[in-house]
């Protein structure tokens, strides 16, 4: 994880949380005399040898001088800024019918994987606000994800080879804007400022040995809109991978946003969307629950 400490114009370190307690891994490494990076994206980037560094020194006895937080004493941070995001939309069997009643997308599944990118200045993290901008919209909608953070280069890979390309998983809301379509098209309406909250955590791909069965929920003001499990995909993580693969290079730190279930905001009846004032958490079991506010951005 990233966080932070009270301690004034503390910058974000780089931890590993452990039966409630938080690891400041490259103070940590710098004790035992290794080296690791001090952000999370240069450690997702630095390859499993990083990754092997950090769990002997984590199964090893405590050097002198190592930091060590209470969970609760420590400050969730955005874990890092992704090279790049690619949406998946219409994943979710019951989301395309929602979606085609709603947002008059085709009634019919999809027969590959739709696909949509967000950019890097749309990431937000944890209790970080979800700008809502009345000049252009009135229609802020929200999509609970399991974020997949890819760690090796990946090129024209296999579904059967697909796993050994991710890093770990976490939490991305797909907010969207959902009156700023254009002709079609969703980059402005899903990739304005703050409409990718991401984390609290990632969460290494050893420790989820089957991301394919894992709860997902997303409450508005504590009220549960989104309830399913990733087992719905219409098309799950190694298929994922490897058909955005075929033709595009997926680096370290990219991150798949997978597909949201049904119980989208425009899907409701009558439709509800996201004001200022508001509290959107989304969840992913294993993982844990991404909570911002939403503001007035103007």
């Amino acid at each position: 994880m990233t966080f932070t400490t009270p301690a004034a114009g503390a910058a974000p370190r780089l931890g590993v949380e452990s039966d409630g307690l938080v690891h400041d891994l490259p103070v940590l490494a710098d004790r035992a005399g290794a080296a690791l990076p001090s952000d999370l994206l240069s450690f997702v980037q630095a390859g499993p040898a990083a990754l092997e560094t950090a769990r002997r020194l984590l199964d090893g006895p405590r050097p002198a001088g190592a930091v060590v937080h209470r969970l609760d004493a420590v400050t969730p941070c955005v874990p890092f800024r992704p090279g790049k995001i690619i949406g998946v939309g219409l994943n979710y069997v019951e989301h395309v019918e929602e979606s085609s009643r709603s947002l008059d997308t085709d009634k019919d599944l999809p027969p590959r994987p739709v696909l949509f990118g967000k950019p890097a200045t749309a990431v937000t993290g944890p209790g970080q606000p979800v700008l809502h901008n009345a000049d252009l919209t009135t229609q802020l909608d929200w999509e609970c994800e399991l974020a997949v953070v890819i760690g090796r280069t990946a090129f024209r890979v296999s579904e059967e080879e697909a796993y050994a390309y991710v890093f770990g998983y976490s939490i991305l809301n797909d907010i969207s804007a959902r009156d700023q379509r254009r002709s079609g098209q969703w980059f402005f309406s899903k990739g304005q400022d703050s409409y990718a909250p991401f984390g609290p955590v990632v969460v290494t791909r050893d420790a989820i040995p089957d991301p394919m069965a894992l709860d997902l929920a997303l409450r508005v003001n504590g009220v549960t809109k989104q309830k399913s499990n990733t087992r719905h995909m219409l098309f799950p993580i190694a298929r994922l991978i490897a058909d955005i693969s075929s033709g595009m290079t997926l680096e370290p730190g990219d991150v798949i946003a997978t597909g949201s279930p049904s119980g989208v905001g425009a899907g409701m009846v009558p439709p509800q969307y996201l004001v200022p004032g508001d509290t959107v958490e989304a969840s992913v079991e294993r993982i844990g629950t991404l909570t911002n506010p939403v503001v007035d951005a103007r």
